[in-house]
């Protein structure tokens, strides 16, 4: 009987590692995301072509533009990551697990579905995906710090682990990439 209550905690445990792993933190990894989507052209409209070039050829090295607008998706969805913890905590401690989870999960399966469906001519819907991805994401690990607690004195060992597995799931993208 001690057996099942343990074996049940530790598979709590590890689902919660393989959401934080996979999922809570993968915005970090933007950088690795932006080498596919510039490879798919995404905002390449923002570019000027090089006019020392033969006449011929075509080269966008003046990407300025581009890479601003990158960042700026970046920027957004990193501060919608930091700004909507306390609004997202209020939501866990009033509706509790369940809600916070399916609200993570409606979350970060519209942005996952919504970067799946873009393409260069519809590059703007990163603005709304990312942040969409990243409160989903924070969510996760907001819901999963609680499983903690169902270790006693190895509390902040469990926390910690989950911690560094939303800041490890920024490797997501790398593979991706």
């Amino acid at each position: 009987m001690v057996c099942q209550g343990l074996c049940l905690y530790v598979a709590t445990l590890l689902s919660g590692l393989l959401q934080c792993l996979g999922f809570a933190g993968v915005l970090f990894g933007w950088p690795s995301l932006v080498f596919v989507f510039k490879r798919e052209h995404y905002f390449e409209e923002l570019c000027k072509p090089n006019a020392e070039l033969m006449h011929n050829a075509t080269s966008l090295d003046d990407c300025e533009a581009r890479d601003e607008k990158f960042s700026l998706i970046f920027t957004v969805a990193s501060f919608m990551n930091n700004f909507m913890t306390f609004p997202t905590g209020h939501i866990f401690d009033r509706f509790k697990t369940t809600v916070a989870c399916l609200i993570a999960i409606f979350l970060y399966t519209s942005a996952t579905l919504t970067i799946a469906f873009t393409s260069a001519v519809s590059a703007v819907l990163l603005f709304l995906a990312m942040p969409m991805l990243t409160v989903g994401g924070i969510l996760f690990l907001i819901t999963n710090l609680q499983i903690g607690n169902l270790f006693g004195k190895h509390r902040s060992t469990v926390i910690t682990l989950y911690n560094g597995a939303f800041d490890s799931s920024s490797a997501v993208f790398l593979i991706i990439k």
